[in-house]
């Protein structure tokens, strides 16, 4: 019974690399397209939570000689973040296995957070946000890209509709200063650390 059980656990492992991988995800929006809706500067820190395979951590390394963590439940997910780093030759990549309230990392000391299709999963969503705000410096941003609620909610695929999200930004200390919506079911927030 265990090894049937290993197997469908390699095979939902592979089907999620596969995905975060896709082409279909490069191309409803890319990480490129998403890091020039930053302000990234040459010697930026960024974090990315839920970093799965690199899709936005490798291209973060590319734009800034800061340090780019990446972070992730998954310690399997994270070897191929960390393989890809390696295979681009980026020394400024850390991976971190665990949760934001796991994270090794001192108050205001991050410039810019990235946060793709992974806040719906994380409950409360409120101390998340806090836990960011309290990680990023003064004026630091948050990119947030989710997918927008259905009209019928599938309780195996949570949502968080962008009007919600936008007010729990706002709630944790963030103005909302750009909104983007590349396709029908996807948004992207950029907001900015309130002083």
């Amino acid at each position: 019974m265990k090894k049937n059980s290993e197997s469908n656990h390699m095979g939902n492992f592979n089907k999620k690399v596969e995905y975060l991988d896709s082409m279909k995800r490069r191309e409803e929006f890319s990480p490129e397209n998403l890091l020039k809706l930053l302000p990234i500067k040459s010697n930026d820190t960024i974090l990315d939570i839920g970093a799965g395979t690199g899709f936005l951590t490798i291209p973060a390394a590319k734009v800034t000689d800061g340090m780019v963590y990446a972070l992730d439940i998954d310690p399997n997910i994270l070897e191929i973040a960390y393989a890809k780093a390696t295979n681009e030759e980026l020394e400024n990549v850390r991976t971190i296995q665990g949760e934001m309230q796991d994270l090794p990392l001192s108050a205001n000391s991050i410039d810019i957070v990235l946060a793709s299709l992974v806040l719906h999963e994380i409950k409360p969503l409120s101390e998340t946000l806090q836990l960011i705000n309290q990680m990023l410096n003064v004026k630091g941003y948050l990119a947030c890209v989710e997918l927008e609620e259905e009209e019928t909610p599938n309780p195996n695929h949570p949502r968080i509709s962008s009007t919600n999200m936008e007010q729990e930004l706002n709630k944790a200390g963030f103005d909302v200063i750009k909104k983007r919506y590349p396709t029908d079911s996807m948004y992207v927030l950029i907001a900015q650390k309130q002083q």
